[in-house]
């Protein structure tokens, strides 16, 4: 079993600039038994002293941790839960801890454990909490410290650990690393028992449900490993909070599957000059970061920072083609977008060494196979014919149907058009939300925009964008006008947007727009509309 593994993952390796080569030969190892934790990263860490997990803090506070320590103490954690917790296979735990080397160690004990994992972020709120213990039926909870007054009024049965500080009432994790070294399985692992439990954000209503095993997160993401062209040695920044599938992807499976090291940089603000000091001081040579990222990073003078980047990606959302150009022009490198969601591993993507077309997110993972429906422009879904090893549990029929809207063209590459939900008519011509707030963000004053259609007595709907201005500007007529000019210049008549609104947009904890909540304000509008006070319509500003 582990040998097919590994014979996968040498070959994406192998072809790691030969795309139309990887794709043909590549093909999901066929396993039975098979724990990721024991069977793949115990073994590749024997005696492999090269560094793990580099965790850097603001005040430049270093920890590594190499391959071998990082295998020996994941074994006295796991011990730790099994004889101290009460964990045991199948038990779910709650896991609500930052970057800290502790997040990788509990992740790894409770996979050797055979125990589920559902990883949070630490923005949730006690209600969300409360929401998790009882439908994830949760048997354990560890937290940092700081977060365990939320637990306060969360009755339960469930075990408590503490990360960080002592918490009355509460175990230390600080016992784990007084356990063993040696860790014995109580059994065999199947590919298919359950490892993560996910609860996705929410967009558009309660937060859903996503269960992985052990094979379809650990080995799924070879995808995600091809994609970002991680090899051994490279030191890999994943600019993502734990909590998110997105986490998983980047800063566990896919660089560990590669022999990669997880490099971690915590910070309290987010300040673009002291992420890009870092890439440089660090040696970072593989980065993914979201569009937000990105947008914010291009407003430094990025060719004054001697990067020694060799493979930058985004994900999250289409990257906006003026910032992949400002990039390229600084530092010679080509941002490659990809996709994928909680319920898969990468999907789609623009591997090293390919074309990259500006605006699409590439072509498609090996492995997979996507059929759009209908054929020309339509919903992403994944063919389950050939049993792609990388989507959750509980999938049945002919397709996994994504919810998401592309194009493809005659070379194979996919466009983003926007989820199923969003995407919407104005005189009878379909408008991608996607496409319009792609735009509206390279107006220099326009930090971001959520475009939802806002009703119309002529034509039905119009395009309308909700705008947050970016620092330095105030939202004013003078600046509506500004950008319905800009709008007018740029997109054709049917798809512009005729109304706009400054103010804030609602978000879900992972900080997706919640666009279901922004459409119901506008259909809720009684007719004749009552002007908002920061809202404009382009009749305002005849030509």
């Amino acid at each position: 079993m582990m040998t097919g593994f590994l014979r996968a993952r040498d070959l994406l390796v192998r072809h790691r600039l030969d795309y139309d080569a990887a794709y043909r030969e590549f093909s999901w190892p066929k396993l039975d038994n098979f724990n990721w934790a024991l069977d793949y990263f115990d073994a590749m860490a024997s005696g492999n002293h090269a560094t793990a997990l580099f965790v850097v803090d603001e005040n430049r506070v270093e920890i590594k941790v190499t391959f071998a320590e990082m295998s020996e103490r994941s074994n006295r954690v796991a011990n730790f839960l099994r004889r101290r917790q009460g964990v045991q296979r199948g038990d779910r735990i709650l896991l609500m801890i930052a970057n800290e080397v502790a997040l990788w160690e509990i992740l790894l004990a409770a996979f050797k454990i055979g125990a589920v994992v559902v990883p949070c972020s630490m923005l949730l709120t006690e209600e969300d909490l409360r929401d998790r213990l009882d439908r994830g039926a949760i048997r354990h909870v560890f937290a940092a410290a700081e977060q365990s007054h939320k637990f306060e009024a969360l009755a339960g049965t469930y075990t408590r650990t503490a990360v960080g500080s002592e918490v009355q009432g509460w175990h230390s994790y600080q016992d784990a690393y007084a356990e063993s070294a040696h860790f014995s399985p109580d059994g065999l692992t199947r590919a298919t028992d359950p490892l993560l439990l996910y609860f996705t954000s929410g967009t558009t209503g309660r937060p859903k449900l996503v269960l992985h095993s052990h094979q379809s997160y650990p080995v799924g993401h070879l995808t995600t490993m091809y994609w970002i062209g991680l090899q051994p040695g490279d030191v890999h920044w994943n600019i993502s909070s734990p909590g998110w599938a997105k986490h998983a992807y980047s800063s566990l499976f896919a660089p560990w599957n590669a022999g990669a090291t997880v490099f971690v940089y915590n910070y309290v603000r987010f300040s673009a000059s002291t992420v890009l000091d870092a890439l440089c001081r660090y040696s970072v040579t593989t980065i993914c970061a979201p569009p937000t990222v990105w947008r914010m990073l291009i407003q430094e003078k990025l060719a004054q920072y001697p990067v020694k980047l060799r493979e930058a990606v985004s994900a999250g959302e289409p990257l906006n083609p003026e910032v992949i150009e400002q990039v390229r022009a600084a530092w010679g490198l080509t941002i490659r977008d990809g996709y994928g969601q909680t319920e898969t591993t990468l999907l789609v993507g623009n591997p090293p060494g390919q074309i990259v077309k500006p605006g699409s997110m590439g072509r498609v993972a090996p492995g997979y196979r996507i059929v759009l429906q209908p054929a020309d422009e339509g919903e992403v879904c994944v063919d389950l014919s050939n049993t792609p090893t990388g989507v959750m549990q509980g999938v049945s029929g002919d397709f996994y149907r994504t919810g998401d809207i592309a194009r493809r063209d005659a070379d194979g590459y996919l466009f983003y058009i926007g989820r199923a939900d969003d995407v919407f008519k104005a005189s009878d011509y379909r408008i991608s939300p996607f496409e319009l707030e792609s735009l509206l963000v390279e107006h220099p004053a326009v930090a971001e925009a959520a475009v939802v259609p806002s009703p119309d007595p002529i034509r039905t709907a119009v395009p309308k964008a909700f705008i947050v201005v970016g620092a330095g500007y105030d939202p004013c007529p003078e600046l509506a006008r500004d950008i319905f000019t800009f709008i007018k210049r740029k997109s054709a008549p049917y798809k512009r947007v005729r109304r706009l609104e400054f103010c804030d947009l609602p978000k879900t904890i992972s900080g997706k727009i919640r666009r279901l909540e922004l459409r119901k304000s506008e259909q809720d509008r009684a007719a004749p509309f009552e002007r908002r006070p920061l809202e404009f319509f382009e009749e305002d500003f005849p030509s």
